[in-house]
């Protein structure tokens, strides 16, 4: 037996809004974590994989709006699992829309702290991090317009910096560089640097979860997502090609060459090859990019907080979870538990295990929405679809055929990561169904 509060989010998205929060959750992709995958896979083993990860979400993308125009609820996944499948498979792809969400944020503030540490090398990187969470907890605590609209802001922002990145690099492009070493682990290294290319996407589902809070959610959804996978997908190729092209896969990987430590700073490595590190532009991209790691940051900080929320409203968390801030209209405490966690997780210091693990319940995510999507075309044909996914069903049986193969090689590539989300997916699940049924329970008592 399901429980519900009534507590309810304000409406206040636009389109153009939708597009900063859906680019924004994703634009740190492009600054960080995606070189990550090059030791394994190299440059033609992580552009491959990219290739078909890119070819999932734009598929995919189509077929969650859908979802999200018909059924405009905060818990995306998590909802469209729980009607098509019923609350137990809705309470495990919840779980795992809840792991990605907690674990992308400490990643991605690892990297801040990163960018933070170049200009100011008396601050430490973990200090920088945990003050980031604070600070953007807070931003999503005074309401989601204004959360959104800082997001706009610094995703425009982020996304010029982007394009200046490829102009100033893209004229010392050379082929050689791309193809020296492409292949460093052979073909196995396609699947091994999966995560890393998902890295450059994952978050735009995170659109879905402030479907409740849009305007003509059955219009502008959709538009949101749409504008947002081309912009997304456009970025990814010119960031790709001008940055390894200007000096090869490794140099935008190892910080001092001969030395195993990896780098959170792909770009300013790859920049410092053609301008130096006392050039303003290289400076320029410093501030700049900072931006873009801030966007994700706090996007995925305000869809993660409409996660916890509808758990917490459904009874899965303790009810105090799932109500309203009276004042600002905001999942309060869902936020707040969240930075609880996130700043837990940032103790690790496991960026690479971090951005795995976030990986792992993505694709989760992916897999549970698709199959939710062909059931409910099949369950409920007269559901109000505002939106139709084009190409049905070819399109979606690629996007799921994908997902299913990019899982198997996630958990052979990365067992440990992989046996931490499993851990933490059945502790999460059993944790939530137990809340479920003692609600249940109290109901008819």
């Amino acid at each position: 037996m399901e429980h519900r509060t009534d507590a309810t989010l304000e409406r206040s998205l636009g389109p153009l809004m939708l597009w900063g929060l859906g680019v924004g959750y994703v634009i740190s992709g492009m600054y960080f974590g995606w070189n990550l995958g090059l030791p394994a896979g190299g440059t033609l083993g992580l552009a491959v994989a990219t290739f078909f990860i890119a070819l999932m979400y734009v598929f995919f993308v189509f077929a969650y709006a859908e979802l999200a125009c018909a059924i405009p609820r905060a818990g995306g996944a998590y909802d469209y699992a729980a009607r098509a499948f019923g609350p137990g498979i809705g309470i495990l792809t919840g779980t795992a829309q809840w792991i990605e969400f907690l674990f992308a944020p400490p990643a991605i503030s690892f990297a801040i702290g990163a960018y933070f540490h170049e200009f100011f090398p008396s601050l430490p990187v973990l200090g920088i991090a945990m003050t980031a969470f604070l600070l953007f907890t807070g931003l999503n605590l005074v309401g989601v317009k204004a959360a959104a609209r800082f997001e706009l802001f610094i995703t425009v922002f982020a996304v010029l910096e982007l394009l200046i990145f490829a102009g100033v690099t893209l004229p010392h492009f050379q082929t050689d560089h791309l193809t020296r070493n492409a292949l460093p682990q052979g073909w196995s290294g396609v699947f091994a640097s999966i995560p890393f290319a998902i890295w450059f996407f994952l978050g735009i589902e995170g659109l879905a979860n402030v479907a409740e809070e849009t305007i003509h959610p059955d219009r502008n959804i959709r538009i949101g997502f749409g504008s947002s996978i081309v912009t997304l997908v456009v970025l990814c190729g010119l960031t790709f090609v001008s940055s390894v092209g200007v000096a090869g896969w490794e140099a935008i990987v190892f910080p001092v060459q001969g030395m195993p430590e990896t780098s959170d700073s792909p770009l300013p490595l790859a920049l410092s090859q053609v301008v130096g590190k006392g050039h303003f532009l290289y400076h320029l991209l410093l501030t700049v990019g900072l931006f873009g790691l801030i966007a994700s940051f706090h996007g995925l900080i305000l869809a993660a907080g409409r996660v916890t929320f509808e758990l917490g409203r459904n009874g899965h968390l303790p009810g105090f979870l799932g109500r309203a801030h009276p004042k600002f209209k905001t999942p309060a405490s869902a936020l707040i538990l969240n930075a609880i966690i996130g700043v837990l997780a940032l103790i690790s210091g496991k960026t690479s295990e971090l951005i795995t693990i976030s990986c792992f319940g993505a694709i989760t995510l992916y897999l549970a929405s698709l199959a939710s999507f062909f059931k409910l075309r099949k369950q409920e044909p007269g559901l109000v679809r505002p939106f139709r996914a084009p190409f049905y069903p070819v399109s979606q049986s690629l996007a799921l055929g994908i997902a299913i193969i990019s899982i198997f090689s996630m958990f052979y590539f990365n067992p440990r990561p992989g046996l931490i989300y499993l851990a933490l997916l059945m502790t999460g699940a059993f944790w939530f169904h137990s809340r479920t049924r003692i609600s249940a329970h109290k109901e008819t008592a």
